[in-house]
């Protein structure tokens, strides 16, 4: 896998492939008239980069879907959940019913934990209490959560070792226990994905793998990432 990029404590993002390119995009959008693509052209002398920036911000997006790329993903099962609403990718995830799961479970940090709580657009990160949060509070929390995560931990290899069924004794891993998958989609999917999911509104754990995947993107499709940068959606914050 290439450029394999370390999300949260345990994930990451990988590309596995990749298809098409920027010149494709080109390439499809003049199938009309045959001509293909010509070339790229200065700021004097602009050449394709103004039929690529006319289709993407009048939406005409059907070229975009000529190109795409397949990620591999390592993710808290929380975030999986976020991601699978997407429905317009292919995914296929590891499995707990044919392999045990690794003991990897994501513990935020304190910082993360300690969020402001007077943001009224978002109203995911406020707390049900009117109650001030404090770092003693946050570092009780953590301790009480890594204790969880190690009797989950017990409970599960035991009933591994009792000889319980794996699709059954998965039933006390956490959603913060970390899976993988593949997923694939086009160009014009993915950028909907980062539309989404590295709009503020987003959860931040889902953000932090969004950055991640448009990391990729701008590599591969540096000319539509610009067009997609220009539309003010772009967000990247650092992991707490």
């Amino acid at each position: 896998m290439l450029n394999k990029k370390p999300v949260l404590d345990y994930g990451y993002i990988a590309l596995v492939t990749t298809w098409g390119s920027d010149e494709e995009i080109i390439e499809a959008a003049r199938m009309s008239t045959g001509k293909g693509f010509k070339s790229w052209g200065t700021p004097e002398a602009p050449g394709d980069e103004r039929l690529l920036s006319y289709l993407y911000k009048h939406k005409h997006m059907t070229p975009f879907e000529m190109c795409g790329m397949t990620l591999e993903a390592k993710c808290p099962i929380f975030v999986f959940r976020e991601w699978h609403r997407h429905r317009t990718q292919s995914f296929n995830e590891m499995s707990a019913r044919y392999i045990p799961l690794p003991d990897e479970n994501y513990l935020p940090t304190i910082d993360r934990c300690m969020v402001k709580k007077n943001d009224s657009k978002n109203k995911q990160s406020d707390g049900f209490g009117e109650n001030v949060l404090t770092e003693r509070q946050t570092k009780t929390w953590l301790l009480e959560l890594s204790e969880l995560y190690k009797h989950a931990q017990h409970v599960y290899e035991h009933g591994l070792d009792c000889g319980i069924p794996k699709e059954l004794a998965r039933l006390s891993v956490p959603v913060a226990r970390y899976s993988r998958m593949r997923a694939t989609a086009n160009l014009r999917n993915w950028l909907q994905f980062l539309t989404l999911r590295m709009n503020i509104n987003a959860q931040w754990e889902i953000r932090m793998y969004a950055n991640a995947v448009g990391d990729l993107i701008r590599q591969c499709f540096p000319r539509t990432w610009e067009l997609f940068v220009s539309d003010g959606i772009v967000n990247h914050e650092k992991q707490s």
